[in-house]
């Protein structure tokens, strides 16, 4: 009996050994899952919750392009056209001088300029020798005989009269007098100045 109770011993140390053993490695388990760190559990979380919102929602991606844009109200306006530098200057006869021909006319004349008409004793030339702002010269020839008129300023002229046995020359203001008055058996002459560079030029017969 006694050799029978001393070959069970070792078995039961063996027995308690390996319970141990078993407890140790549960233990470590349960330790090692305790140990985790919060951000290794953060890590775990659903990665919806980092999804950020895409840019093409923001207002940004619902604007139009430049291109597509109304220009400003100053930009659809379309551009004044620039005033004419000389304004024109109405005349009966604008500015042929070959409206002049039978002694009755009316024409405005911008620079020199010399035309023929009928004249009391036969045909007559007038010449325009300078015209501007304000100003013009002419020279009147007819048969032997010659005038010359100039006037400078404004409303300012000359009024020349024309006939057989001779001719009459007169300058200074012309007031509102818009053509001349005509006088038995002569040719009157009148030229005015004009702001704009433009004198305009008339020829009455009886």
């Amino acid at each position: 009996m006694a050799a029978t109770a001393l070959a069970r011993r070792p078995r039961a140390g063996r027995s308690d050994r390996w319970g141990t053993g078993i407890a140790l490695a549960a233990l470590a388990s349960l330790t090692v899952a305790g140990c985790g760190s919060p951000d290794e559990a953060g890590e775990a979380a659903p990665p919806t919750r980092q999804i950020s919102k895409s840019p093409s929602a923001g207002p940004s991606a619902q604007k139009p392009p430049p291109s597509a844009q109304k220009p400003p109200p100053s930009a659809r306006k379309p551009s004044a056209a620039p005033p004419s530098a000389k304004p024109s200057v109405s005349a009966a006869d604008g500015r042929n001088v070959g409206a002049c021909a039978d002694g009755t006319c009316e024409i405005a004349v911008s620079e020199p300029v010399t035309f023929r008409f009928k004249g009391p004793a036969g045909p007559a030339t007038l010449s325009v020798t300078e015209v501007g702002p304000n100003k013009v010269e002419y020279t009147v020839k007819s048969g032997n005989g010659r005038s010359e008129g100039g006037a400078t300023g404004p409303g300012q002229g000359c009024i020349t009269v024309l006939r057989s046995n001779g001719s009459s020359n007169s300058c200074g203001g012309l007031g509102d007098a818009a053509r001349p008055s005509p006088q038995p058996r002569a040719v009157v002459i009148q030229a005015a100045t004009g702001a704009e560079g433009t004198a305009i030029l008339h020829i009455v017969s009886d």
